[in-house]
């Protein structure tokens, strides 16, 4: 499968948390809107509750989407891990898109790295004023690395 077909209907939430200071940072795509990768959420979309959840018989392991988003953007193929029992479901106008998350595995922030893909990191206060839907994964996420 193409990597931009891999995208369709899957997105990654990319993360980076200090082991010491706890520091949460959130990856966000330069443009200052949009924190799902590789491409935004379409407008109008809404988060989906976990009974609301839509099981499908066939499903891509979220690996294969980490093996992409590095390809995509020349990461090393150890620099990010998928956060186990993180998945979403989001309801688009194309249909559900299921959202991962994957933390960056370094001891400190990789800013530079980013700022030389277009994106950077901001806090969770810094990003507020998303799209309801990217907001209410924010919390989510923040929420699974609080308790983590």
């Amino acid at each position: 499968m193409a990597t931009e077909d891999l995208f369709n209907n899957h997105r990654l939430i990319l993360y980076y948390k200090g082991d010491i200071s706890a520091l949460t940072l959130f990856a966000q795509h330069n443009d200052g809107q949009h924190i799902c990768f590789p491409k935004p959420l379409p407008l109008l979309s809404s988060t989906l509750e976990q009974e609301e959840f839509v099981n499908s018989k066939v499903s891509l392991h979220p690996s294969t989407l980490l093996t992409a988003i590095n390809q995509l953007y020349h990461f090393e193929n150890d620099l990010l891990q998928i956060e186990a029992g993180f998945s979403e479901q989001v309801d688009t106008s194309n249909g559900l898109i299921t959202v991962y998350m994957a933390r960056f595995m370094l001891l400190d922030p990789p800013h530079a790295l980013l700022q030389s893909r277009d994106c950077k990191f901001k806090t969770l206060p810094e990003l507020r004023g998303r799209q309801p839907a990217e907001m209410e994964l924010l919390r989510r996420a923040y929420v699974k690395v609080m308790e983590s």
